[in-house]
C-alpha cells in the first residue's frame, strides 16, 4: 500500500465531517473504546492534556506543546484539520508522524475488517494514540475534533482539561444555545481533574462552575486571573507583560492570541502544581519558538510585506468578529479579500462584518463537500453590498488578488481552514 492509498482509505472508506458534514459525525465513545481495545488501549499509556473550545484550541495546544518541549519533555501533539499533509495532525516534538506509520496502521485496519464502521476521525484518533504510546511520549496535548462530551478524544483520562471559550458554532450538532454548547464542551471535565477555562460569562460560566463542582474538579477561570497585564504588537509579533513570567514575546499576530496566552499561562501554573517541571525560561522560549517547535501556521500569518498578505483560519462568527476588528487596525489603499466558507456556517453574518468600501472580493471555494460554491457566495455577498468575482480555485483567486495589488494594498485570505490548506499547498508548489 502506498501513502496515497492509505490516505484515500481513511477519507473515502470512512465518513468524515470535513467532507460529508453532519453525516460524517458520529457522537459517542463506544466505537472509539472498542477500537482502542483492539489496538491495546494505547490511550492509557501516556499522560495527556485535553483541550476543547469554540476557538483558540489549536493555538493553545501548540503553545502548551512548545513550552513542554522547551522543558525537555517528549511531547505528542494531535490537532485537526491539516493544511498540506495529513501527517501534520500527529506530531512528536514537532515532527509529523512518518508516512510509513500511517501505512502500517491502515494496513492493520484493512486486515481487521472492522464491523463497527468507524468514522475517519475515530480511526485517526486511535492512530494518534497508538503512535504516541509507541513513541513513549512523556505527555500528549490533544485537541478535540468537535464538541467534547461525545468526541472520540474524550476516552482520555488527562492530567489537565482546558476549555478555551464557548461560542456559536456547529449548532446543528451541539445545540442552539450557548448553554447547550457549553454543556457539550464541559463534557471533557473529569472527576478530580483540574480544568482551566478561558473567558466565559453568564450561563456558560454557570455551566462550567456547576460541572466542575459536581466532579470535584478544581477550576481556574483564566478570564478572571489577569495574568496578562498588557499587550502590544512590535516588529516580529506580539509582546505581552505578565505578572509571574515577565515579558513574553511570541511571533503570533492575532489580537485573539492575547486571550489564548492568558489561558496557556494559567495552564502552566496548574501543571507546575502537578509537578510538571516547567521553569520560567521554558515558558518564555516556548512562546518565542512556537512556530519553529510545532509548525503552527494559519493564525493571522504574515505571508508577504509589500503588499502585506495575511491569512487566518478563523471560520465561525465569533472568530470573524475578531477578524473584522483587526482588519480595521490596518491602513491600506485597497483591501483585497480572498474568501471562502463552508455552507453550514453563518455566512451572511460573517460577510456583513467585512467592509464594503475600499474592498475588492475574490470569492473561492475549497475542494471539500461542505464548501459553499464560489458563485453562490458571490451572489450572496453582492446582495449584502460586497462586490467581487468568483474563481475556480483558491489558487486562482489568490493569484488574481496578488496580480492586482499595489504595494500599499492589503490582501487577506480566510473564511475556512480548508481555504488556507489549498493556499498553503499552492504556495508549497510555487516554491518547488
Amino acid at each position: 500500500m502506498t501513502y496515497k492509498q492509505a490516505i484515500d482509505y481513511l477519507f473515502t472508506k470512512h465518513a468524515s465531517y470535513e467532507h460529508g458534514g453532519k453525516s460524517g459525525y458520529k457522537p459517542g465513545l463506544d466505537v472509539t473504546l472498542r477500537l482502542s481495545e483492539l489496538f491495546g488501549n494505547p490511550h492509557e499509556k501516556f499522560r495527556s492534556i485535553h483541550i476543547a473550545g469554540t476557538n483558540g484550541k489549536g493555538s493553545v495546544a501548540h503553545l502548551i506543546a512548545s513550552i513542554l518541549m522547551e522543558s525537555g519533555m517528549k511531547v505528542g501533539l494531535y490537532t485537526s484539520p491539516h493544511f498540506v499533509d495529513f501527517n501534520e495532525r500527529i506530531k512528536v516534538n514537532g515532527m509529523p508522524i512518518p508516512h510509513e506509520r500511517v501505512i502500517e496502521f491502515v494496513e492493520d485496519c484493512v486486515s481487521m475488517d472492522f464491523k463497527e464502521n468507524p468514522t475517519f476521525f475515530e480511526l485517526t484518533t486511535i492512530l494518534a494514540f497508538r503512535y504516541f504510546a509507541d513513541m513513549q511520549v512523556d505527555v500528549a496535548v490533544i485537541e478535540t475534533g468537535l464538541g467534547g462530551r461525545l468526541d472520540s478524544t474524550n476516552i482520555l483520562r488527562p492530567d489537565l482539561c482546558v476549555i478555551t471559550n464557548v461560542g456559536y458554532d456547529h449548532t446543528d450538532l451541539l445545540g442552539n444555545t450557548l448553554e447547550e454548547i457549553a454543556t457539550e464542551k464541559a463534557g471533557i471535565i473529569k472527576e478530580n481533574t483540574p480544568v482551566v477555562v478561558g473567558e466565559v460569562t453568564g450561563k456558560v460560566r454557570d455551566v462550567m462552575l456547576e460541572t466542575s463542582r459536581k466532579l470535584n474538579s478544581h477550576i481556574v477561570l483564566a478570564g478572571d486571573s489577569g495574568e496578562v497585564r498588557g499587550a502590544t504588537f512590535r516588529k516580529g509579533g506580539l509582546m505581552l507583560k505578565s505578572w509571574n513570567f515577565g515579558m513574553i514575546r511570541t511571533p503570533l499576530w492575532g489580537n485573539y492570541q492575547v486571550k489564548n496566552v492568558g489561558v496557556v499561562l494559567e495552564c502552566v501554573k496548574v501543571l507546575q502544581g502537578l509537578e510538571y517541571e516547567i521553569g520560567c525560561k521554558a515558558v518564555l522560549t516556548g512562546f518565542a519558538n512556537v512556530v519553529k517547535n510545532t509548525g503552527l501556521i494559519g493564525r493571522w500569518t504574515l505571508l508577504n510585506e509589500h503588499p502585506k498578505v495575511i491569512c487566518d483560519s478563523g471560520h465561525n462568527l465569533p472568530a470573524f468578529i475578531e477578524t473584522s476588528v483587526q482588519l480595521k487596525s490596518y491602513s491600506y489603499k485597497t483591501l483585497r479579500i480572498v474568501i471562502g466558507f463552508m455552507k453550514d456556517k453563518d455566512v451572511a453574518q460573517m460577510l456583513s462584518l467585512l467592509p464594503k468600501s475600499r474592498a475588492k472580493y475574490y470569492f473561492v471555494n475549497a475542494k471539500v463537500g461542505r464548501a459553499m460554491p464560489a458563485e453562490t457566495l458571490r451572489m450572496m455577498a453582492e446582495d449584502l453590498g460586497r462586490v467581487g468575482a468568483s474563481y475556480g480555485s483558491v489558487a486562482e483567486g489568490y493569484k488574481a488578488a496578488r496580480a492586482a495589488s499595489g504595494p500599499r494594498d492589503l490582501v487577506f485570505v480566510g473564511g475556512s481552514m480548508y481555504v488556507l490548506a489549498e493556499l498553503f499547498a499552492f504556495l508549497e508548489k510555487e516554491k518547488s
